[in-house]
């Protein structure tokens, strides 16, 4: 039988009964034992069962971005033929991003109050569900297909609110930093296979088939309700503490019996409410500021890059696309640095660095867009390298959010950042939109004139991110969660 402390359950049984034994576990005595406790079970080498738990958590969420962002192909097929309006295409489009908004709130307080596990399967579910029923509904139908797109940026969302957390939580702190931030790099991975699946399928097998794509996740939901660990980390921090033991004999691979359970450990159940982000203003407004700020800069340039590339090298929308698969690519990359610069620099450092160059870069095709460089566009040129930094730093900033507060409000955390990213995904084609001069806030037309103002006010988003970053001083690279 293998020991889970590793040759040490005898003298960690004894530390943690000592410490514990008639601790109250609103001072610092309970949750030093709970550390102790919870390195103990962070010994062994991860299980394939771990692997497995990770590898269908990646294979979701490339799913749930896929099928997020699906939805603009989808409408470039169905508008003419549905003879949609501009309002109705626009409320196609957003319905999503509003169910997103939606599910990131709720999926995060629900996730912090049932579990993380329940959610991440069923919010899977739910938008497996929404997807198949875009496919089976009948032409013309374009507000039952508003309503299910809704459900599917909700459960989506939701699903993601749960799944970052979990990840952070079962995760040893030793690997922490370097896992976490790597399962954020398979987003780019979904949105690329939505462009490389739309263009291939779509006249093969129809815009109906292609929506049904979207119910693919519904197999890795069902395959994370029954292999999945629950968080151990929330379970103690609900004051579950026999069911803290099963899981971890899961997540360790060795019989229950083996595990030393920390009883004496009750923690406060605190009502589960969103409010309670607002009790620490400092760390609320944290979130929303970066999130807003660097959410709004990066779908920005996304959103005007290929049309104001068009315009500036007189070429072809489809020609100017192209070039953005450079984007594409250097946003994958950066994702990989991202993930690898905290293991040295710490999480705050990098965060700094990303963000830093990321206004360096706004301010730079302000000034230069215009140019070229040995027949180079600088803007084309600042665009692409840009992306590793603006891009490329969700895959810190992503699991950053859920370190820094306790786990009992990781997910709430979580859903709120992804809010604020879904306020900056509305917000930078409005703002732009409003600077273009242009009525329409679903897909703006950049004008030359209208560049230099445009990036000028994503500089400052850039900026107000920084700032953020720069006066909340807490590092999270190595260190141990609180458990609230």
């Amino acid at each position: 039988m293998v020991d889970v402390s590793l040759g040490a359950r005898g003298a960690v049984q004894g530390n943690i009964a000592d410490t514990l034994q008639g601790a109250d576990p609103g001072y610092p005595e309970a949750q030093a034992g709970v550390q102790d406790w919870l390195s103990g079970i962070e010994k062994p080498n991860l299980t394939p069962r771990y692997y497995l738990t990770i590898g269908l958590l990646v294979l979701q969420e490339m799913f749930e971005f896929y099928d997020f962002f699906l939805v603009g192909y989808l409408v470039s097929v169905l508008a003419p033929g549905w003879h949609l309006t501009y309002g109705q295409g626009a409320i196609m489009l957003l319905s999503s991003g509003v169910g997103a908004i939606f599910g990131s709130l709720a999926g995060g307080r629900i996730a912090d109050t049932i579990g993380r596990k329940k959610l991440i399967w069923g919010g899977g579910l739910l938008f497996s569900l929404g997807a198949a029923g875009c496919a089976l509904i009948p032409d013309g139908a374009w507000i039952l297909f508003s309503m299910l797109r809704f459900v599917v940026g909700f459960g989506s969302i939701a699903a993601v609110s749960a799944q970052n957390p979990l990840v952070v939580e079962i995760t040893p702190t030793r690997y922490r930093t370097f896992v976490s931030s790597m399962m954020v790099v398979p987003v780019a991975l979904g949105t690329m296979f939505a462009a490389v699946i739309s263009s291939n399928l779509l006249p093969v097998i129809g815009w109906r088939g292609v929506a049904a794509t979207g119910a693919m996740p519904i197999i890795t939901s069902l395959l994370l309700a029954w292999i999945a660990p629950e968080s151990v980390r929330w379970l103690l921090s609900r004051g579950r503490n026999a069911d803290a033991r099963r899981e971890a004999a899961k997540l360790t691979g060795v019989p229950e019996d083996s595990i030393t359970l920390p009883t004496a450990i009750e923690p406060e159940k605190k009502p589960v409410a969103l409010s309670e982000l607002f009790k620490d203003q400092k760390r609320f407004w944290w979130v929303v500021v970066i999130w807003t700020g660097i959410s709004t800069g990066t779908y920005g340039v996304q959103l005007w890059g290929p049309t104001i590339l068009s315009q500036l090298l007189k070429i072809t929308a489809h020609e100017a696309a192209e070039y953005f698969i450079y984007v594409a690519i250097a946003s994958f990359l950066g994702r990989v640095l991202f993930s690898v610069l905290p293991l040295y620099f710490g999480r705050r450092r990098s965060a700094l660095f990303g963000t830093s160059v990321s206004f360096l870069v706004m301010i730079a095709i302000f000034a230069f867009y215009q140019d070229f460089i040995a027949g180079w566009s600088v803007f084309a040129l600042l665009v692409v390298a840009g992306a590793t930094f603006y891009s490329g730093s969700f895959s810190n900033m992503t699991p950053y959010v859920v370190e820094v507060f306790p786990v009992s409000l990781g997910a709430r955390a979580f859903g709120l950042a992804q809010a604020a990213n879904g306020v900056g995904k509305i917000l930078g084609p409005v703002c732009l939109a409003v600077i273009a001069g242009s009525g329409d806030v679903v897909s703006p037309k950049a004008t030359v004139d209208a560049v230099a103002p445009a990036f000028l006010f994503l500089a400052a988003c850039e900026l107000a991110a920084l700032i953020a970053i720069y006066a909340y001083r807490r590092e999270t690279h190595g260190k141990p969660m609180d458990l609230g």
